[in-house]
């Protein structure tokens, strides 16, 4: 089976995707003359702005889902793993992969936002809406959402709780059986709760989590902070092949770099938009910036602190193409998330290896509970046609019993399976939101002009000529028809 998954895992994840996620993202960045730098400040603002409402999550909300699904066990385990195979040059590109990403990011989820509509009183929207809709190719959107459908619900949720199950033996000796059942009991609890207790579990639990993690690895990170800049050199030498131990592997650096890059921040993936059209805003654009700035969190934040607490303590290993060790820090820890609760045990004696494993735990259990929703979603978006309303409780039945497969079975497996689903998403998506790059755009240039004008961005698609953003018109409508009434009133009376 191992060979069979890494078979087709070298088709899907070719030099051409990785090329292509680095090449699309730097010509998303130009293009926008690089708005994940000239907008920062507003992103950060953003956060904030607005809030739920009945159809609707708030901006935050829908921030906090989209990180459910980013900050994961690739933050822990997909970092070290990169490591392992990449060498710490793949540290660099995995940063660059989420400063191009997240001009990806702004792109997707902005066009998320202009083709999401209103499904049962929600908020809905994501690739295959917007690749069905901006691109008129039905069979392509139904080909998406199959594929999300089947990488989000069968293939992704495994990876996620192998990690749990790894870590929880390591630091509790807690048998997989039992993490297991308890997985698929919280897992059920929430997901049958709809998406205002999805949103709701996120808004709670994610912020915490992630901001715990960075302030501990920080902790580490300034107990040793003499030997910050020689990892720093020794990340850039890496990455560029100029190290004698790993300039062997410049071109493995760059793939895993990449790979586990796209897999953790999830930039032009597709996942994100499904949670980004969740929200209630006045212009596609702001959630669009907000998105983008949720790569940095993920990655400049989040991998950031996992990658230089392992190669500041040496506690990792480096092999080449051809199995040979390049370095041993860690003799008998497999690659994953073993590295990093091993680091920290080292720096945190009787405290790391436990915080790790719980870090980890809400990591990989918030990142499931986001499959669901981009998994729903796009069962959503089917049912729009065939009404079918047992897929949905199928879906949760299904993610469920992958989640209880994933948390007992080889970590290899889990990983080479993620990565097919990823790569999947990846090729599909990519493709799209190049062809409708010209709407993200349009969005952006209206927002800034907006802006500038020193008014509350509105959006009017047909103002724009974008057309099929049926959500916005009708709202745009429903906003104008007392005006109108009030006109009309009022002309009575004069005559």
């Amino acid at each position: 089976m191992n060979e069979i998954v890494n078979a087709v895992n070298n088709i899907v994840w070719s030099p051409a995707l990785v090329y292509l996620c680095l090449g699309v993202g730097l010509f998303f960045s130009l293009r926008s003359r690089f708005l994940q730098l000239r907008h920062l400040p507003e992103m950060i603002r953003l956060m904030f702005d607005g809030k739920s409402t009945d159809a609707g999550v708030s901006s935050f909300q829908a921030l906090a889902m989209t990180l459910a699904g980013r900050v994961g066990t690739g933050n822990i385990a997909g970092v070290a793993t990169a490591i392992t195979f990449g060498g710490p040059g793949a540290l660099f590109w995995m940063w660059m992969v989420a400063f191009l990403g997240a001009s990806s990011a702004f792109v997707e989820s902005t066009l998320g936002q202009v083709y999401k509509e209103k499904i049962n009183g929600e908020y809905r929207g994501g690739p295959a809406f917007y690749i069905e809709k901006g691109l008129g190719m039905k069979w392509y959107a139904w080909t998406f959402a199959i594929a999300t459908i089947f990488a989000c619900g069968v293939l992704l949720p495994g990876v996620q709780a192998n990690s749990i199950g790894a870590s929880l033996k390591t630091a509790f000796d807690i048998d997989p059986n039992v993490t297991a059942a308890v997985l698929a009991m919280l897992l059920g609890f929430i997901i049958f709760g709809g998406v205002k207790r999805i949103a709701n579990f996120a808004t709670l639990v994610v912020p915490f989590m992630a901001l715990g993690y960075i302030i501990v690895a920080c902790v580490i990170i300034a107990l040793n902070i003499d030997q910050l800049p020689g990892i720093l050199w020794l990340i850039i030498k890496s990455a560029f092949g100029f190290d004698a131990g790993f300039g062997a592997i410049l071109g493995l650096a760059i793939m895993w770099g990449v790979k586990r890059g796209v897999y953790s921040n999830e930039a032009g993936q597709g996942t994100g938009p499904h949670a980004s059209s969740a929200a209630a805003v006045t212009h596609p654009a702001k959630q669009g910036l907000v998105q983008a700035f949720s790569v940095y969190i993920d990655t400049l934040f989040v991998c950031s602190a996992t990658g230089f607490m392992l190669l500041i303590t040496g506690l990792y290993n480096v092999q080449g193409p051809d199995g040979a060790a390049l370095y041993t820090g860690i003799a008998g820890v497999a690659a994953g998330s073993g590295y990093v609760q091993t680091a920290m045990e080292s720096m945190m004696p009787g405290f790391g290896n436990m915080f790790v494993a719980i870090a980890l735990f809400f990591f990989a259990f918030t990142t499931i509970v986001a499959y669901y929703y981009i998994a729903e979603t796009n069962i959503a978006y089917i049912n729009r046609k065939v009404n079918r309303p047992w897929l949905t409780v199928m879906l949760k039945v299904i993610i469920m019993a992958s989640t209880v497969y994933g948390t007992v079975k080889t970590a290899d497996l889990a990983w080479g399976m993620g990565d097919i689903g990823v790569g999947i998403m990846a090729w599909l998506n990519i493709i799209a939101i190049i062809l409708l790059q010209k709407v993200a755009f349009t969005c952006l240039k209206d927002y800034e002009s907006q802006q500038k004008q020193g008014i509350e961005p509105q959006f009017d698609p047909e103002k724009l000529g974008i057309p099929h953003a049926d959500y916005w018109v009708e709202r745009k409508n429903a906003q104008d028809e007392p005006m109108s009434i009030r006109h009309s009133i009022e002309s009575k009376k004069r005559v």
